[in-house]
């Protein structure tokens, strides 16, 4: 029987044979970067060449990047450090109805201890309504959190222009650009950001290790307490996880370009296979590589069921999915909860062949098919 074909990069990437080889050098050796001594100062030179290929991939300085245990935790640091610094008091945040649930939910969480939290909706292709983010972004708003490339959709939204609204307010602006490093080139300065957060397992590094970028001069309120020892973030450093972040990093950047064109390329030839389908976000500006597409079934979740039998794809974000969730990003988007559940998400990556591509659009097709039969 053949293995499934791996199609769901949105939710996490193979681990790159860089990041692996990189790893393998920590795994064994002991490594605590803050000690002080030839093991530590060992340890140390490895993180820091770590943190200046993270940097790398969205224009920052070495000094700027601070590690984190994932996305979650950069993100949640973010928001709440943010929220939480000396002086700030809890006032407005602004974010988005498409949104991860790594940020949507810090956000309610600290709405729930006295925040006003305004959640902007998007239009029918997912994209941000400036002129309703002009309105919420309003002196006395202390942070805006809107990620760069949706997970489910692809959508690419207008960080600079709400960077810029909230500049104008005396704002932060945080970005969670985990589905973006690495396939995008990416400035967080030229951008407008203040804040951005990034991932290991989205760009073929290890699980488990993520960042945040700050600006110079934003002040955090620590997300855990202890020895302080990464700008405020607790916690002795996993030397081999970060090795391989590193690792992973300098092979994204090297291989931006390339990628780029072959996936945009890949998800061109699979569009031109399929029976006829909704591509969700088609008219906004997006990242080629992530694909939802709704088709005009009765079953949704007999059609993903026939499709993951031979392919490894999801209905919208791994984690709401585990959960049981219908997708909030399709919802925010006018969706209908059927039209919802039958849409397919497809994730295509470094690895994914014209092959595979072929196989997984005939195994939709025919799964489209089988239902198109039972409803004549």
């Amino acid at each position: 029987m053949r293995a499934p074909v791996y199609l769901d990069h949105a939710a996490t990437t193979p681990m790159c044979a860089e990041a692996r080889a990189a790893m393998l050098e920590w795994l064994g050796p002991p490594a605590n970067p803050h000690s002080a001594h030839r093991h530590g100062y060992a340890a140390k030179a490895a993180v820091d060449a770590a943190r200046g290929d993270v940097a790398a991939l969205a224009g920052i300085a070495a000094e700027e990047v601070f590690f984190t245990g994932g996305g979650t935790e950069a993100n949640n640091w973010a928001i709440g450090g943010v929220m939480m610094a000396a002086g700030q008091g809890l006032r407005r945040i602004v974010t988005v109805a498409t949104e991860h649930s790594a940020v949507l939910e810090p956000c309610r969480h600290l709405e729930a201890l006295g925040a006003e939290l305004v959640v902007l909706g998007v239009d029918a292709q997912g994209r941000v309504r400036l002129d309703e983010a002009a309105a919420a972004i309003t002196p006395g708003t202390a942070l805006v959190s809107v990620m760069l490339v949706n997970n489910e959709t692809g959508v690419i939204q207008p960080i600079a222009e709400i960077a810029a609204m909230a500049r104008a307010a005396g704002a932060l602006l945080h970005c969670d650009a985990a589905q973006a490093a690495g396939k995008l080139a990416i400035d967080a300065r030229a951008l407008g950001a203040d804040l951005m957060s990034l991932s290991a397992h989205k760009l073929y590094g290890p699980v488990g290790v993520g960042a945040l970028w700050r600006r110079p001069g934003v002040e955090l309120a620590p997300l855990m307490h202890g020895g302080g020892q990464e700008g405020g973030r607790s916690g002795t450093l996993p030397v081999a996880l970060i090795a391989g972040f590193g690792a992973a990093a300098r092979a994204a950047r090297a291989r931006l370009t390339g990628d780029a064109a072959r996936i945009a390329a890949l998800a061109a030839r699979l569009r031109a296979r399929l029976p006829a389908h909704r591509l969700n976000g088609e008219a906004a500006a997006r990242w080629p590589g992530i694909l939802s597409l709704s088709f005009d079934v009765a079953d949704g979740a007999r059609l993903l069921s026939d499709v993951t039998r031979h392919v490894s794809l999801s209905s919208g974000a791994a984690c709401a999915a585990a959960r049981g969730r219908d997708s909030h990003v399709l919802a925010a988007m006018g969706l209908t909860p059927r039209a919802a559940r039958a849409t397919l998400r497809v994730g295509l990556g470094r690895g994914t062949t014209e092959a595979e591509v072929d196989f997984a659009a005939d195994t939709i097709r025919a799964a489209v098919a089988a239902q198109t039969r039972a409803a004549a």
